[in-house]
């Protein structure tokens, strides 16, 4: 019987989801929201990340609604980022706009809630799954739910649709008296292993491989979860970090394209990265540009090397930030198409194009490129 012939009810469901790499053709992606964005409750989890004078003043602050100036500038940069997807065929999906200084909280703790601007974060697209991540910050613990309209029409229409454990997120997460690690001194990460924990932004795809950095917001136990839940069929490696804070790998290592990755000097050694990198074309980042603005250095959640959080529209086009000329620079150098794009006032909110997208559909089949 011809597929027009049969009941539209009765046809098997094509999953609007489908993005198995970094690089792939872009055809539908997430993107963030700052309606509500509250500065985040205070807690040790959240403090360890930022430089202790501005942990402090993070305490104080915690709960209120961020300054409208620095909204205001964000969104505008935000709204331009949106238009220029939309205008290279990109379709585009919003999460609800949400109440975050709402207090909400478990049988052990409470807390308000932060924003939806990084949906790279709170979800991971793996094929055509979705899977929702056990995040380690009490004020990001419903952040999915306001992404729930959108994932409810993905799972109609076929996607996968996964949530990771809820964690309990009690004192025995935490080691007692954290503080991080100052020059010299080796290694250490505030998350013990008493319950799986990762943000998905900890974690890069390319087909059958992942690659993962162990940090504040992602420990062990949540990658042996991820690596059991997705089986034989794929490998994740992980990818040492010498950050003294680290979270999220999107600023450490990017694969950008089929045996091309972009690397941060100053957190990986190119000498000891996982095997299957080790014959991949190694694109070492350049020095970020200084960041002039006071308030934007002050306020930015993120490390200098935000210059590193690029979007590939496909294995050529690339959407880069505009002031760090360098990496453009460098992007042209390394045969790649970069277009230039504004978003440096998102820092404040968590980071920059990759952290505030989740590529939904990319036109592509699942593959290995490591063998």
């Amino acid at each position: 019987m011809p597929t027009s012939a049969v009941p539209e009810d009765e046809r098997p469901l094509v999953s609007p989801v489908n993005s198995h790499n970094e690089w792939d053709p872009l055809e539908e992606i997430i993107v963030g929201r700052l309606d509500g964005a509250t500065i985040p409750s205070d807690h040790p989890v959240v403090s360890c990340n930022i430089p202790p004078w501005a942990a402090r003043l993070q305490g104080l602050a915690a709960g209120f609604r961020y300054p409208r100036p620095l909204i205001d500038r964000a969104r505008h940069e935000l709204d331009e980022f949106v238009a220029l997807l939309v205008s290279l065929g990109v379709t585009v999906r919003r999460p609800d706009p949400v109440d975050h200084r709402r207090r909400y909280g478990t049988p052990d703790w409470s807390a308000r809630g932060f924003c939806n601007t990084c949906p790279r974060d709170s979800m991971l697209v793996i094929g055509d799954e979705i899977i929702e991540t056990p995040m380690a910050w009490p004020c990001r613990y419903f952040e999915t739910h306001s992404y729930r309209r959108v994932l409810k029409d993905y799972f109609r229409r076929g996607a996968r649709w996964t949530a990771a454990p809820k964690p309990q997120l009690t004192d025995e997460l935490f080691e007692r008296g954290f503080r991080p690690p100052r020059d010299g001194e080796p290694p250490r990460r505030i998350l013990t292993e008493f319950e799986p924990v990762f943000d998905a932004a900890d974690f890069v795809r390319a087909g059958r491989d992942l690659f993962v950095t162990p940090s504040n917001v992602t420990n062990r136990m949540g990658i042996e979860w991820l690596r059991r839940h997705l089986g034989p069929g794929y490998r994740v490696h992980e990818v040492e970090s010498r950050c003294r804070t680290p979270m999220h790998i999107d600023t450490t290592l990017v694969p950008l394209a089929p045996g091309k990755v972009l690397v941060n000097p100053e957190y990986v050694d190119v000498d000891r990265l996982p095997e299957p990198l080790r014959s991949w074309d190694v694109l070492v980042a350049p020095e970020p540009a200084p960041i002039d603005d006071r308030l934007l250095r002050i306020t930015s959640m993120c490390g200098r090397w935000l210059s590193m959080n690029v979007l590939m529209i496909d294995e050529k086009r690339v959407i880069a930030e505009r002031h760090h000329t360098g990496m453009l620079r460098a992007l042209e150098r390394w045969g790649f198409e970069p277009i230039p794009c504004d978003l440096l006032h998102y820092a404040p909110f968590g980071g920059s194009f990759h952290c505030a997208t989740l590529d939904v559909r990319r036109r592509g089949t699942l593959a290995s490129y490591t063998d």
